[in-house]
C-alpha cells in the first residue's frame, strides 16, 4: 500500500503516535523556560520604551538649544554689523550664517 504522499511501502498508521511522548516534568520545564523568556522580553520592551523616551527628550532638548543658538547668532550679527538695505533684512540664509566674518552679501 502506498503512503499519504504516494510513497511506496509506507502506510498511514506508520510513524504516527497519538500518545504523549513528553512527561509532565518536561512540560513544566518547557513552561518554566517560556515564562523566563517572556519575562526577559518584557524587561527588554521596558528598556526599549525607556530609551525611546530619553531619545525623544534629547532630540527636543537639542532642537531647543539649536533654536536658542541660532537666535543668539542672528542677534549678535545684527548688533555687530548691520547689512545695507538691499532687500529684506529679516531673511538670513545659511550662507550668511556660515561666513563667520560678518560680511553682508
Amino acid at each position: 500500500m502506498s503512503g499519504p504522499n504516494g510513497d511506496p511501502d509506507i502506510s498511514m498508521d506508520d510513524g504516527i503516535n497519538d500518545e504523549d511522548e513528553f512527561e509532565d516534568e518536561e512540560y513544566e520545564a518547557i513552561n518554566s523556560t517560556l515564562d523566563q523568556i517572556n519575562s526577559y522580553l518584557d524587561d527588554l520592551e521596558d528598556r526599549n520604551d525607556s530609551l525611546n523616551g530619553k531619545l525623544h527628550e534629547l532630540m527636543e532638548s537639542n532642537r531647543e538649544a539649536r533654536l536658542e543658538f541660532r537666535a543668539q547668532l542672528l542677534g549678535s550679527q545684527t548688533q555687530e554689523q548691520p547689512c545695507p538695505a538691499d532687500g529684506d533684512s529679516s531673511a538670513t540664509s545659511k550662507e550668511d550664517l556660515n561666513k563667520g566674518d560678518g560680511d553682508c552679501k
